[in-house]
């Protein structure tokens, strides 16, 4: 039971920090309680902010079918095709306006089409995203260019973390109510269309399945999980989140390094 007084009825996992710590492969304990979630009828869908290129092979070892969210809600993708079933650019104009900002202060800058990501130059910033995520970059000589009339499905700007709070500052500045801003990894700014955000896309998803959200529980680490966790029946934080997450979340189990996930899953799903 998950604290609502109800059984739950679908599963909502972040992944970078929660799923699986940076460069590392999901951990044992963690794989076996996704599982015996889906082998309990219940519903588990991935909700991160990567490409649906960079997701699909923990999807697969998961066994997770159906829908996932990709780039902090923009895509809602299938599990097993990877054929997009929603996607929200963030519009052309305003990913221009942070590509200018960006390149005026001095931000590595990315854009994103059919599940690619595009840059002007590779360098530590490109292939830090790129060790991550496990996608490599397209250099292209121009982002306005290659991009001239039609939005990215989002914008990252990636830079080094202690400055990554100053340049979340500059493109709500420059974006205004035209983007959703947020972070993820500590060095990553993220720019989405303002109408997406992992917790409408999680109730897109719920909706589908005809699942109310009090009976979801979901599961994330970072400041792009807020959304996620406000839309969940039941919200756990991991122990590595920042405090604010924690305060919204319904109960706090252990980080990444310590099965988190399956700490919640025994507590608040399987029981």
């Amino acid at each position: 039971m998950n604290g609502t007084g109800a059984r739950p009825l679908m599963l909502g996992l972040d992944l970078d920090g929660t799923l699986i710590a940076p460069l590392l492969p999901m951990r044992p304990r963690v794989i076996e309680a996704v599982r015996a979630t889906i082998e309990r009828g219940v519903r588990v869908t991935l909700v991160t902010g990567r490409m649906f290129v960079g997701a699909v092979r923990y999807v697969r070892e998961l066994g997770i079918t159906g829908p996932i969210v990709c780039y902090q809600g923009a895509v809602i993708a299938d599990a097993e095709t990877g054929r997009f079933e929603f996607e929200q650019p963030l519009a052309n104009p305003t990913a221009l306006r942070a590509y200018a900002a960006a390149k005026a202060h001095g931000y590595h800058v990315q854009f994103y089409a059919d599940d690619r990501f595009f840059v002007e130059t590779r360098n530590r910033y490109s292939d830090l995203y790129s060790r991550i995520s496990g996608v490599e970059a397209i250099v292209v000589p121009s982002l306005p260019e290659t991009f001239l009339g039609r939005g990215s499905t989002k914008v990252v700007l990636v830079t080094d973390a202690e400055q990554a709070a100053a340049c979340q500052d500059v493109m709500r500045e420059v974006c205004g109510p035209d983007a959703y801003i947020t972070r993820s990894n500590p060095e990553f700014v993220e720019l989405m269309d303002p109408g997406v955000d992992k917790g409408r896309a999680l109730g897109r998803i719920a909706a589908g399945y005809g699942i109310p959200m009090e009976r979801v529980v979901a599961i994330g680490d970072s400041y792009n999980d807020f959304p996620l966790l406000r839309a969940a029946g039941f919200a756990v934080a991991m122990g590595s989140a920042p405090t604010e997450l924690k305060a919204e979340a319904d109960a706090v189990v252990g980080d990444v390094e310590h099965d988190g996930v399956a700490e919640a899953i025994e507590r608040y799903v399987l029981t």
